[in-house]
């Protein structure tokens, strides 16, 4: 309000000012005879006439002024823009109405200039910037890519890591100093999004990440699952084994329950960084969120077909997975409206009600069967297997990712991996009577 009020002061003395200017002038002419009048009354109009233009001129130049000043604030180089993106109201939306919900999508950014691939989708599909504001988090420095973030304006927060600095590490970690570095800049940036801003959950994407359009619809229909089923602590954007040829796109709607933790475009709760932020890892902070610790026998959402694609293959891991995974993932190209299905399916116990018996009633085949296409007329079919040495050849013979981290396979539920193969459903499972995850397999 008082910047308004000054710069309506500063216009009226502009005006006044000119005035003076204009009657000076005439009144320290010299008396003209009664023949030059014309060319003194032509004059005069012409002075006011460009009085006037003057005037106008300046007007536009303060409107200006004031349209841009925020967005010249923040590119000074603040750490925390001049206006951070709005916290969330102080009586919080109801559960059961998620429309009102607001979830800001944390960037996290370095020194890729690609990330306007990633913003200009996240701004195309975004049905609304109040509910679902865009901050970029920004490590490394990269003077280009700063200037790729600053272009977007007010279209997005852009702050800053502050410390760049190289981090101590153990001299048989020398190599991986990038990943302390990326655990360090998520700590920071989580802490700016839930200690500064304050909000009640977040969406995670990294620079490299390519959306789908019902990216948003999606986390807006599963924030209230995460609210309501304690079982999880987790939605997630991405499937592991989501390569076109292992997914049915005729379910993009499908949605999974898993115990491994994806990644790659997740949302997380407020009361989840209280829990993870006094214990967060100096490094390979996923790797870590995948220990049982951390886990606590609690699940994630994920797709069948991912809302998120990776085009980013140089990075801390050079490419690791990229060629031969991930840069096949399936994007989602079906919007499907998420936030008019019910999604009560998902809960622990109506997930475990319907799926375990589904997964168990399938018919048991060999992979020879699957390999050779035979028994195509048992539709979805069960592969089992008994030990780690058994999971993994069975992985890597159907083309799925045949890693474990603390005994957990990619995409899996209680040990069960749902994919697509040759055009038909297999489950990937262990005995009926599993007990639990085997760290030791990793």
């Amino acid at each position: 309000m008082l910047k308004k009020s000054s710069l309506a002061v500063w216009g009226a003395a502009l005006f006044v000012a000119w005035n003076g200017l204009l009657l000076l002038f005439l009144w320290s002419r010299p008396p003209s005879p009664a023949s030059a009048g014309d060319r003194l009354t032509a004059e005069v109009i012409r002075l006011a006439q460009d009085a006037e233009t003057e005037l106008e001129r300046q007007k536009e130049l303060l409107r200006q002024i004031h349209r841009y000043s925020g967005v010249w604030s923040k590119r000074r180089g603040a750490q925390i823009p001049a206006r951070p993106p709005p916290p969330p109201s102080s009586a919080p939306p109801r559960l059961t109405d998620p429309s009102g919900v607001v979830l800001p999508v944390l960037v996290m950014a370095c020194d890729r200039s690609t990330v306007r691939r990633c913003l200009d989708k996240l701004l195309r599909y975004r049905p609304s910037a109040q509910r679902f504001p865009v901050i970029v988090s920004q490590d490394c420095g990269h003077a280009e890519t700063a200037r790729v973030i600053a272009s977007y304006g007010d279209a997005v927060a852009h702050i800053r890591q502050p410390d760049l600095s190289d981090i101590p590490v153990p001299a048989e970690h020398r190599k991986f100093q990038g990943y302390y570095k990326i655990a360090r800049h998520y700590r920071w940036a989580l802490g700016q999004v839930f200690r500064t801003f304050r909000y009640r959950a977040a969406i995670v994407v990294e620079d490299d990440l390519e959306v789908a359009p019902d990216f948003f619809d999606y986390f807006q229909a599963t924030f209230p699952l995460l609210l309501a089923d304690r079982s999880l602590w987790c939605v997630s954007a991405w499937n592991d084994n989501g390569k076109e040829q292992m997914v049915d796109v005729t379910q993009a709607e499908l949605l999974y329950r898993t115990d491994f933790f994806p990644g790659l475009g997740w949302l997380l709760l407020a009361e989840l960084w209280d829990e993870l932020e006094p214990k967060w890892p100096q490094a390979f902070w996923d790797d870590w969120m995948r220990q049982p610790e951390q886990r606590r026998d609690r699940s994630c959402i994920r797709p069948e077909v991912s809302r998120t694609m990776t085009f980013g293959r140089k990075g801390v891991s050079h490419g690791q997975f990229f060629d031969q995974y991930l840069k096949f993932i399936k994007l989602n190209d079906r919007f499907v409206p998420f936030t008019q299905l019910d999604l009560s399916y998902l809960k622990k116990e109506e997930y475990e009600r319907s799926f375990l018996p589904k997964v168990y009633s399938a018919p048991e085949v060999r992979v020879e069967d699957l390999q050779g296409n035979r028994r195509r007329e048992l539709g979805a079919v069960r592969l089992q297997y008994s030990g780690r040495d058994s999971f993994k050849a069975f992985a890597k013979a159907l083309g799925l990712m045949d890693d474990l981290k603390s005994g957990v396979p990619r995409a899996g539920y209680r040990g069960i991996v749902s994919f697509v193969y040759r055009g038909r459903r297999v489950y990937l499972a262990p005995p009926s009577g599993w007990t639990g995850y085997d760290p030791t397999w990793s």
